[in-house]
């Protein structure tokens, strides 16, 4: 016990490659087996985040708790270092909850199952990975880990286009982290570490002078944009947005999941742990341009979605408009913080995180319940489905309301929050805003409408296409996310608590 006190957030961020290496030496035909196992195995790291959050002190504020701290890199004086405040514990709670839902939605996979579920296992360590770091090199390394799961995932079952898709992926990414990686550099060589709080502290002493022949100032801008961009593609704002419904579209369901659901707020947890601390000028300086961006993701994000007549496009467009709700708030932070209003913005924008990666998870999920069934994701070919399938139905509506933002589930509290804090900083993005909002409702209805009202479509009331309504281990992985979502939007003071503080702190 005493080890496991001491090294609680090592062992829930290597237990799953672990058990992965466990499971090269299961037979691969026992798909079963291999089933179960990958569950257990990453239901055991949920298990011990929930006693993390138990134990974690929630009047720590940004004080960052369960620290590890370990020579890695001697020779750069880089170091194993991770811990935990309340932001990246609300991140890792996300994390550990969706990856066992992701290999429940897997089950029915029957091709190369050992692969797959091993590949789910690494994917979760690279992204606890970036939340847990507190040492630049090792945020950069987990960075690239995670994309290499996903791009084999996408390219090996995906659909029909999945190899265009997975080297878009894959290629966008990389790209955008080459700057990421050179800035870091320069922030190591520097400071002699990459130890991220000495290099925040550093940083921002430095007002006046020269580096590498170019004022402070100038340089800062660069570095401060290599971030953003690296960041911006992964969250994605528009304009880097276009490889997101490609890798939807071509995902497999649990890939999607895990895409939407987490994927997406590494980019997003970029800007809260790296970009407003280390440029706090200059985010304050490029507010409006980072609240420009953002609005154009909420717009043209939900007219994107309103446009598609597939189904998993829609949701992944969707996506896009949601983000730009969290980097709204977060450039109403940075463009003044330690107001009221900023602190409020910064509260919504890392609850719209967790609640986007609730609504999007269960809404991908939906869309592959159905596809396994009808093999199309065309929304012209559906109508009138709500008699012939009641239970997904009612479950479908659910979850879209909860992505709309309707009052009394989680969406509307973080979207909510966001526009308050931005509106007293950002007054005309936000009214800009709110013509998304406008337009989530209608592709939300839209789906809805063409999946479930109208005249029933009879090629799937009979015969061989006749569909079956969601069966148990499909309501099994939409029950956790509905309860957290009707939870949020009752009562989301557990989690709005952890948050604030660590948000408190940070100001």
């Amino acid at each position: 016990m005493d080890f496991l006190s001491n090294h609680l957030l090592s062992v829930i961020l290597f237990f799953p490659v672990f058990a992965a290496l466990v499971m090269l030496f299961l037979p691969k035909d026992e798909t079963k087996l291999l089933r179960w196992t990958a569950l257990i195995a990453s239901l055991i790291p949920f298990v011990l985040t929930l006693v993390l959050w138990s134990r974690f002190d929630t009047g720590g504020g940004a004080a960052f708790q369960f620290q590890e701290n370990y020579v890695w890199y001697a020779a750069i004086n880089s170091n194993f270092h991770i811990g935990v405040d309340g932001i990246s514990l609300t991140m890792v709670l996300l994390t550990t909850l969706l990856t066992p839902l992701a290999i429940l939605a897997s089950f029915s996979i029957t091709d190369r199952v050992k692969p797959y579920m091993m590949l789910f296992l690494f994917l979760e360590t690279g992204m606890l990975g970036v939340f847990l770091a507190m040492d630049l090199l090792i945020f950069f390394v987990f960075w690239e880990i995670g994309l290499v799961p996903m791009y084999f995932l996408i390219n090996q079952w995906g659909s029909v286009n999945r190899d265009y898709a997975s080297l878009k992926f894959m290629i966008y990414t990389m790209g955008g982290s080459l700057g990421l990686l050179l800035a870091i550099q320069l922030l190591g060589v520097l400071f002699g570490t990459y130890d991220l709080q000495t290099i925040i502290a550093g940083w921002n002493g430095l007002t006046s002078g020269t580096i590498m022949g170019m004022s402070v100032a100038t340089v800062k801008t660069v570095a401060f944009w290599a971030f953003v961009v690296a960041f911006a593609i992964k969250v994605p704002v528009w304009p880097f947005h276009t490889w997101l419904p490609d890798a939807h579209t071509e995902a497999p369901t649990a890939g999607s999941i895990l895409l939407a659901g987490v994927l997406l707020k590494l980019g997003a947890y970029g800007f809260l742990r790296l970009v407003l601390p280390l440029y706090p000028a200059e985010s304050a300086h490029f507010a409006g341009w980072l609240a420009f961006l953002a609005v154009m993701a909420i717009v043209f994000g939900a007219l994107g979605a309103y446009g598609q007549d597939d189904f998993k496009r829609l949701v992944a467009y969707s996506s896009v408009n949601h983000m730009g709700f969290v980097l709204l708030g977060i450039a109403a932070a940075a463009k003044a913080i330690g107001t009221a209003d900023a602190h409020i913005a910064m509260n919504g924008a890392i609850l719209q995180m967790f609640n986007h990666g609730l609504s999007a998870a269960g809404m991908f999920f939906l869309v592959g319940v159905i596809y396994e069934r009808a093999h199309t994701r065309d929304l012209r070919r559906f109508g009138g489905l709500f008699p012939l399938i009641p239970v997904y139905g009612g479950i479908l509506i659910f979850a879209s309301m909860a992505s709309l933002g309707l009052p009394g589930l989680n969406g509307f509290v973080s979207e909510f929050l966001v526009a308050r804090g931005a509106w007293g900083q950002l007054p005309g993005y936000t009214a800009a805003g709110m013509i998304g909002l406008l337009f989530t409702g209608s592709y939300i209805l839209k789906g809805i409408k063409n999946i479930l009202h109208g005249p029933t479509n009879e090629e799937w009331a009979h015969g061989e296409h006749k569909l079956t309504d969601i069966n148990t281990r499909e309501i099994v992985v939409m029950v956790p996310l509905m309860v957290l979502m009707l939870w949020l939007g009752i009562a989301p003071a557990w989690l709005l608590n952890v948050i604030n503080n660590a948000v408190t702190a940070i100001f």
